[in-house]
């Protein structure tokens, strides 16, 4: 087996790439009482299935972005990345509606194919080059 074939392997099993990939924080302060007043299961549990088979949800350590805990950020489909969209970073995501915003939005296909609703500008945010950097949304 070539090296090119090895490489096309994990893409044509589209293990997520077909699909907006939904990163919801959970480190340090993110989904933890240091944001209190919030279900953060429930918050997890509600957006998972929310979106049902549209997207890929994933759990990850800190983001480094702790002043807006808790962070989510959507990043586009491989369609949707074609089609010019980039990852949305989201903040202070403290409240069911603004979780049922960003499931609505992935579920109706995310960055590069759906605009957001304008209720998310209030969240979005762009942290460091060296944060999105460790994200690999560069």
């Amino acid at each position: 087996m070539s090296k090119r074939s090895r490489r096309a392997a994990p893409a044509a099993v589209g293990t997520g790439a077909a699909r907006p990939t939904v990163t919801v924080c959970r480190g340090c302060c993110c989904g933890t009482p240091k944001v209190p007043g919030l279900d953060h299961a429930a918050q997890l549990r509600e957006l998972r299935q929310a979106v049902g088979g549209a997207a890929t949800v994933r759990v990850t350590d800190c983001l480094d972005a702790c002043e807006r805990a808790n962070v989510i950020v959507v990043q586009p489909s491989s369609v949707g990345r074609k089609a010019g969209g980039r990852p949305l970073w989201l903040g202070l995501v403290n409240d069911p509606d603004a979780t049922a915003d960003i499931a609505a939005w992935v579920e109706s296909g995310g960055p590069g194919i759906t605009e957001p609703p304008g209720i998310l500008d209030l969240y979005a945010f762009s942290p460091s080059r060296r944060v999105r950097a460790e994200l690999h949304d560069e």
